[in-house]
């Protein structure tokens, strides 16, 4: 074979290579393509979890079914618990679970103070002078801070019903004194304790109904992370419980909005399951409760 034909048949080769490479695309990275979280409800079993974008301390807790206040304390976490897309977070919670709650139920009983009649006389007459000096500045400002944590603009028909109720306020109950139902409707699904049971209610609806928050307290989450939730909203009501409200058709309301009892949360939908229903939940210091229990009988 002469050198004409050797060049020929090296060019033949080469084409077909190149041919044959561009339907295999090399693959493309981006590291500011975002990346949304996406798990299964209770699926977070492993030891540590790399957090992604969308997620938060209280859907990761949710999710590991841990309190988030554990969780916090075990990785370190300050309020309001910033956490970042690439951060590795422990879940194993076995050796801070019992000290956090140990620790919860020291204001309950504070140590006794064994001091003189001389320093007790002084702590009484400092104490009104400190409060009222303050109050009237506390109670001023207080007002004004729910219109900065304001949701965006809902229909003229949600507007109204958010008129009946009362303000939000901008701090947390140390406790949730009342309940309501968020939906009224018939109750298609009970909460069970097993490990695979259900850990809420699930109550039958229409589509586009008003799906209500069930006390006061602050959105934590609002979502479709967690698979087998749909669209999801999770109100903090206190350090000590949390309420969460699935398959929602919209989601009507921003994470860090404070909302109070009876206000809109979501239309209800079936995102995430095959009919339209509510899945409402409680959580107390992380683990699933009875909702039976708290809401008012119907």
């Amino acid at each position: 074979m002469n050198c004409k034909n050797l060049l020929l048949l090296a060019l033949c080769i080469c084409f077909v290579g190149c041919s044959f490479q561009s339907d295999r695309p090399a693959p493309v990275v981006n590291v500011t393509t975002p990346v949304m979280a996406t798990y299964n409800k209770g699926s977070l079993k492993s030891d540590s979890y790399l957090v992604k974008r969308g997620d938060t301390l209280y859907s990761i807790a949710w999710a590991s079914n841990n309190d988030f206040i554990d969780l916090a304390k075990k990785n370190k976490l300050k309020k309001p618990y910033v956490i970042y897309p690439g951060q590795k977070l422990n879940l194993s919670l076995t050796s801070t679970v019992t000290n956090s709650q140990t620790t919860k139920t020291v204001p309950n009983n504070p140590p006794k103070v064994v001091s003189t009649k001389t320093k007790t006389n002084k702590k009484q007459t400092h104490t009104p002078v400190v409060t009222t000096s303050k109050q009237p500045e506390v109670a001023k400002k207080k007002p004004l801070d729910p219109v900065k944590e304001s949701a965006y603009s809902v229909t003229t028909s949600q507007q109204d019903i958010n008129k009946s109720v009362h303000r939000p306020t901008t701090q947390l109950p140390t406790k949730v004194s009342k309940w309501l139902w968020p939906v009224r409707g018939k109750l298609i699904g009970r909460f069970s304790a097993n490990e695979q049971g259900n850990k809420g209610i699930k109550i039958a609806g229409n589509r586009g109904e008003i799906i209500k928050s069930a006390a006061d307290g602050r959105v934590v989450y609002a979502g479709s992370a967690l698979r087998g939730y749909g669209n999801l909203v999770i109100i903090k009501h206190s350090d000590n419980f949390l309420s969460a409200y699935a398959h929602a058709d919209k989601i009507l309301v921003k994470e860090k909005q404070f909302v109070s009892m009876g206000q809109t949360l979501a239309t209800m939908g079936n995102t995430g399951t095959d009919r339209v229903m509510l899945h409402f939940e409680i959580r107390y210091h992380g683990k699933s409760v009875n909702p039976l229990k708290y809401l008012p009988k119907q």
